[in-house]
């Protein structure tokens, strides 16, 4: 029970600290991949060892066990693909304070941060499709429903004064 417990927190550590690890990029040693800021298993909303998508769905053991199996088999992908953009960007911010700066350089290692976002961002897409997949009709209106109704995530005002 307590791997369990742990990977299925490092899952979804894995899948909701995207958004913040630009943010955790400024401030984090460059020395190591930046602290997650996802809460662990018995803290947030939702019942523990779920993904966001799942809370208040009432799953049977069965769809629980899927449920399990899909996030776990995504886990390795999705911490690799985490080092990696870290180690591009990590490199880029030392690269930009250097003496030696290169532009065809810098341009690499933010081509290879990029890409390891977005095989992140594609994986998380799969992730959530097959979760879906688990779900009955009923259960797939409802998590339509919890989306509908969370606030949209605040984005950059524009500075020209729109």
């Amino acid at each position: 029970m307590k791997y369990l417990s742990i990977a299925v927190s490092l899952l979804l550590l894995s899948a909701c600290s995207m958004p913040l690890l630009a943010l955790a990029q400024q401030e984090c040693a460059p020395d190591g991949p930046p602290p997650h800021a996802m809460p662990g298993p018995g803290h947030g909303p939702g019942r523990p060892g779920l993904p966001p998508l799942l809370h208040g769905i009432d799953l049977s053991e069965a769809q629980q066990d899927k449920v399990f199996a899909a996030t776990y088999s995504q886990a390795p992908l999705l911490r690799e693909q985490e080092k990696i953009a870290f180690k591009a960007h990590a490199q880029l911010r030392e690269l930009a304070v250097s003496g030696a700066y290169d532009d065809a350089k810098a341009s690499a290692l933010a081509t290879t941060a990029a890409q390891a976002m977005a095989k992140i961002s594609l994986q998380q897409a799969r992730l959530e499709q097959q979760l879906l997949a688990v779900l009955t009709q009923e259960q797939r209106q409802q998590a339509q429903q919890q989306r509908d109704s969370r606030p949209e995530p605040r984005r950059a005002q524009s500075s020209t004064g729109d």
